[in-house]
């Protein structure tokens, strides 16, 4: 397996990817995800491919075919004037082919997206897990991450 920034040529099975992911959160939270779709459309993601500040890093077997994804943002921080300012390797959106869990990817992705941002200088890095997400979250703990906010929610309906 190697990891590699995302080519044009990786669209049509990231866009596989990003299916499995929608459908899952879709699963966990139909009041939000729309069963179906996709998060990206093809030219937002030959934008984002190119786009340094967003890179987007995906795992190949020996043959170069997409088995993983990683959709990566460079966040400069403070949020406000009373933080200390520091760059940030946001993980946007993780995911690993149904077909190929188990085998270490999703880890080796993860270490992947590490050095990538130590090398670019990054205090940090982050992500979000939505809720009911447990196996999500239970790989993200085994990976070594720990809360650092809860973002909560009142639904108004």
């Amino acid at each position: 397996m190697t990891i590699r920034r995302a080519k044009e040529k990786d669209i049509e099975k990231v866009t596989d990817l990003l299916s499995q992911v929608l459908e899952l959160h879709a699963g966990i939270r139909p009041d939000i995800f729309v069963p179906g779709t996709t998060k990206y459309t093809r030219e937002e993601l030959v934008e984002m491919f190119a786009d340094d500040k967003k890179p987007v890093y995906v795992a190949v077997d020996e043959k170069d075919h997409v088995i993983g994804y990683a959709f990566c943002a460079l966040k400069e921080q403070p949020f406000s004037n009373n933080m200390v300012p520091f760059l940030s390797m946001f993980i946007d959106d993780l995911c690993v082919d149904a077909g190929t869990r188990g085998m270490h990817v999703g880890q080796q992705l993860f270490e992947y997206v590490k050095s990538e941002a130590v090398r670019l200088g990054c205090y940090e890095v982050t992500l979000n897990v939505w809720e009911g997400n447990d196996n999500a979250r239970k790989f993200y703990e085994k990976m070594g991450l720990k809360p650092k906010e809860t973002q909560m929610e009142y639904i108004l309906k």
